[in-house]
């Protein structure tokens, strides 16, 4: 073979060889842009059809292991081109998720728990929530028959209890006006009472407190299932607009993180806690906390979970700053 056509070939194959490492450090800087832009502003995302905007905001603190793999490469090949691009989504994470740190100072603690409604031993769950001294306790999927078992443990140390459907209220302190919050979607039937609103006279005054349930939300062929929970954060959202009193806590399994959009109605009305984490859903291996403790005219200094109880969701407790 004519040497100069062995030369072209060798010059051509060496180019390869260059454009290769080139174009995958390239590629990995790109994928490490776009992981940070999502990390930061998720609202990117868009939410139409399969609802991807609120599946990603849903797992955002997750987000950050998915440069691990690049961190990797990055090793293993000795490039600091892509070792510096995998920085930027791991800062980003840590501006996002890293900053927060919960405040000593607080007024009360209060905790929400979703007890399943298929429990098998309520009156031991409720000697476990008895232990954290809280001034509240709301539950979610309370049967008749377990209800009796929570007001036999409960009623001594929380005097003062509300209920209207699946959602109960335990105080402390002096209940009034309690009344239904209407939270049922289009195409649910009639009967579904997932929500209730009550006066507490706290020490630091009278304060509403609303109880409530969203409904689950579904991983379907066609994306993520959303619907049925975002009409009953609306509900929830327009329910908040006609509250009078100053002071409001919302505590609830809103199946949901403070990061969807889906919960937007009850956001823009109410502050979440800074903290992101405090993960409360699945129990056997939780991966986003669902269940929530907003404020307003107070703040959620605090937030942490508590041992597991048996149920599919860990109990939270938040303490409050009025």
């Amino acid at each position: 073979m004519d040497s100069s056509v062995i030369a072209r070939a060798r010059r051509i194959d060496w180019r390869a060889q260059v454009r290769r490492p080139a174009r995958t450090t390239l590629l990995l800087t790109l994928f490490c842009l776009v992981t940070a832009l999502v990390i930061a502003i998720p609202a990117v995302l868009p939410n139409a059809g399969p609802r991807l905007g609120s599946f990603v905001e849903t797992f955002r603190p997750w987000l950050g292991l998915a440069v691990l793999p690049v961190l990797l490469f990055a090793l293993i090949r000795r490039s600091p081109a892509v070792a510096a691009s995998a920085l930027v989504p791991v800062l980003v994470w840590l501006e996002v998720f890293a900053g927060w740190s919960g405040e000593e100072s607080y007024d009360i603690e209060v905790v929400q728990h979703n007890v399943s409604d298929t429990h098998a031993d309520p009156a031991r769950l409720a000697r476990h929530l008895l232990h954290s001294q809280a001034e509240l306790i709301a539950l979610e999927e309370v049967t008749p028959a377990a209800r009796e078992d929570f007001r036999g443990v409960l009623e001594d140390t929380y005097p003062h209890h509300a209920h209207i459907g699946t959602v109960d209220l335990f105080s402390r302190h002096p209940l009034s006006d309690v009344r239904r919050v209407d939270l049922r979607p289009p195409g649910i039937p009639q009967g579904w009472e997932r929500g209730l609103r009550a006066t507490a006279r706290l020490p630091q005054g009278e304060t509403a407190v609303y109880v409530a349930h969203l409904p689950s939300v579904r991983f379907r062929a066609t994306g993520f299932g959303t619907d049925l929970r975002d009409a009953s954060a609306r509900l929830l959202g327009e329910a908040l607009d006609r509250e009078p009193l100053e002071r409001v806590l919302l505590l609830g399994d809103l199946n949901s993180t403070t990061d969807d959009r889906g919960l937007d109605p009850v956001l823009d009305r109410l502050d979440a806690p800074d903290e992101r984490f405090a993960f409360s859903w699945p129990s056997s291996l939780p991966v986003a906390r669902i269940d929530q403790v907003l404020a307003k005219g107070a703040r959620v200094v605090d937030v942490r979970t508590l041992p597991d109880t048996g149920s599919d969701h860990l109990p939270i407790a938040a303490r409050i700053k009025f």
